[in-house]
């Protein structure tokens, strides 16, 4: 079977475009692949965090994963910084990484701020660590949404040149794109911008969709949502041009378990006042259960913390016998 490896930051609070963009895939792969689910702690502090709440964030990440449909007794789940293979070989792959493939890399460009000091080391060194996540467990595939496109190729890149120097060792990753086969993933946008992400970052909480809310909070927001003056199109075509529809109806579609073209098949030419309350409905449904075992499991730390030590336990018995390898690949006396 082939096996995937995926990551995501403990960004706390979960919200819509989590569980769209990445969790729900993570719960559909799981039919097909063995897959290794991994909450990324260490990349979390390459950028300012408060290390008051970094650990409850990674719990609440995990109860989230969890109330999804993550099976922990199938899949495994674990924190990052746990399993030390990863900070072990990102260091080894460093020394095969070249400064000129991260001063390409469009994320650093756009996460490193106007610091007078400049970003961290570890910023700028964020995709050989992702290189390593991937690599210690032999991934064959990688699901990636367009924002990633480019760290998986730097892996493979990374992978490529460490095996002409030392031997095949490392296996090149395959991506799984975002809207591939059924494992896509959607890219929800803010409720108040349809040119952004949605983001627990964003400063007001009705630019996103909690998977704490409750039935009357999420109607709310959907109503607040910023829309336009048009009605419904009938065309995929012409959403092109109106962020804030194309985004609603991408929810629709996607909590609906249907297409863009189904959607406005069945609402163009009506308008938001009736497509609105439609919306809610279906995301209420959808997300009504996911959200109570994720309140549960939120208040159960002792179950959780269970569950990331045991997938602890089996990412570094997988990852081991990789780093042993590499290890004497390049000369380290062991």
């Amino acid at each position: 079977m082939n096996r995937v490896f995926s990551g995501i930051q403990p960004t706390g609070n979960l919200h819509l475009g989590n569980y769209l963009g990445a969790i729900r895939s993570w719960v559909a792969m799981q039919a097909t692949f063995e897959c290794i689910y991994c909450i990324v702690d260490l990349h979390a502090i390459t950028m300012p965090h408060d290390p008051r709440t970094l650990a409850q964030a990674t719990r609440d990440m995990a109860a989230g994963i969890l109330a999804a449909g993550v099976d922990p007794t199938r899949t495994i789940l674990f924190h990052q910084s746990a399993v030390a293979a990863h900070a072990e070989l990102a260091w080894t792959l460093m020394s095969v990484a070249r400064t000129g493939w991260l001063d390409r890399m469009i994320q650093f460009k756009e996460k490193r701020g106007r610091d007078s000091e400049g970003p961290s080391v570890g910023l700028y060194t964020y995709p050989v660590l992702q290189a390593a996540d991937i690599l210690a467990y032999r991934a064959t595939h990688v699901p990636v949404g367009d924002d990633q496109k480019q760290h998986l190729e730097l892996a493979r890149d990374i992978a490529l040149k460490f095996n002409a120097m030392y031997g095949d060792l490392l296996v090149p990753p395959q991506p799984v794109i975002g809207g591939a086969g059924n494992f896509g993933a959607a890219r929800i946008m803010s409720l108040r911008d349809g040119t952004a992400k949605m983001s627990k970052s964003d400063p007001s909480p009705a630019s996103r969709i909690d998977l704490t809310d409750d039935a009357d909070t999420i109607a709310a927001k959907i109503k607040r949502a910023k829309s336009d003056a048009d009605v419904l199109p009938h065309t995929t075509a012409e959403l092109d041009a109106r962020p804030e529809a194309r985004n609603l109806v991408g929810i629709y579609a996607a909590l609906g378990g249907t297409t863009v073209d189904a959607v406005l098949g069945e609402w163009g030419g009506k308008g938001f006042g009736a497509f609105k309350p439609a919306l809610a409905d279906v995301t209420v449904a959808a997300l009504a259960p996911i959200s109570a075992e994720y309140v549960r499991l939120r208040g159960d730390p002792g179950y959780l913390d269970r569950v990331l030590r045991d997938g602890a336990a089996r990412a570094g018995a997988i990852a081991a016998p990789l780093l042993t390898e590499v290890y004497a690949a390049v000369g380290f006396l062991r």
